[in-house]
């Protein structure tokens, strides 16, 4: 693919992250809280996280191994920190997660695997084939944009990891439903775990500073505000002592 042609792809999957932003204030997505067996078959909800999760590992992993400049910069680094984030994503997350009834909507999976196979693909494939080698040389690494941007990687993913262990431990052994989240970032927002993810991909962008990375960090905003809006409104409907200073995802703004 040519530059050209590779650059109008990511035009138009950014002005779909327009769309899909919107769309995603009227309509939940139905898995986790807001699972409907309405949307179709159902799939078992850890092994939709797996399959849904590692055509993003197996891309990346995919270019590192053959792509022409893969290896030849340090574009390495883009390439690790974005398996870093999938591996546990695609296999430590769904194993530690408990086990539920609930299942994922097979519809809501596959959505998913597109969404990963554009997104690790674009990616992939522009530090791979597209990017200049000299981009991303000794310059790049000691500068301090790139710096900025490992550190806000590292941050987005420690609240993510963070919060999500939190999430994962509020139920007790064989207890089943739903309790308040409280403590580190639950204090000030109801979805720290998401807003980890936005901080973390923003990082990863400032870091990289092409396209592709920038695409991926808006659809990261554009799937997660929505999400986090759903999550902050069930609590409220389900909890009647949920604390009411709380905001959805940003600290002190919204």
């Amino acid at each position: 693919m040519n530059p050209q042609t590779f650059t109008y792809c990511c035009y138009a999957w950014l002005s779909l992250a327009v769309i899909i932003h919107f769309l995603l204030f009227f309509v939940a997505a139905p898995f986790g809280r807001h699972t409907s067996e309405k949307w179709g078959p159902m799939i078992n909800n850890k092994l939709a996280w797996i399959l849904m999760e590692l055509p993003s590992l197996s891309i990346m992993l995919f270019f590192l191994w053959t792509g022409t400049n893969s290896t030849s910069s340090f574009a390495w680094i883009l390439f690790a920190c974005w398996i870093f984030h999938y591996v546990n994503r695609t296999f430590i997350y769904p194993l530690r997660i408990k086990p539920t009834d609930k299942k994922m909507p097979l519809v809501i999976m596959l959505n998913a695997v597109i969404f990963n196979l554009v997104n690790a693909g674009l990616n992939g494939y522009f530090l791979a084939e597209l990017a200049d080698p000299e981009k991303y040389g000794s310059a790049w690494l000691s500068h301090p944009i790139t710096i900025a941007g490992f550190l806000l990687f590292c941050t987005g993913l420690f609240i993510n990891w963070r919060a999500d262990h939190i999430l994962i431990n509020l139920r007790k052994p064989g207890e089943k439903g739903y309790h308040i989240p409280r403590g580190f970032l639950f204090t000030y927002v109801s979805s720290p775990n998401l807003l980890g993810e936005i901080i973390e991909w923003a990082g990863f962008a400032l870091m990289a500073w092409n396209l592709p990375a920038l695409t991926f960090a808006i659809w990261t905003f554009a799937n997660l505000v929505p999400r986090a809006k759903n999550h902050h409104e069930w609590y409220h409907e389900h909890f009647g002592d949920y604390p009411q200073k709380r905001k959805i995802v940003f600290p002190f703004i919204y």
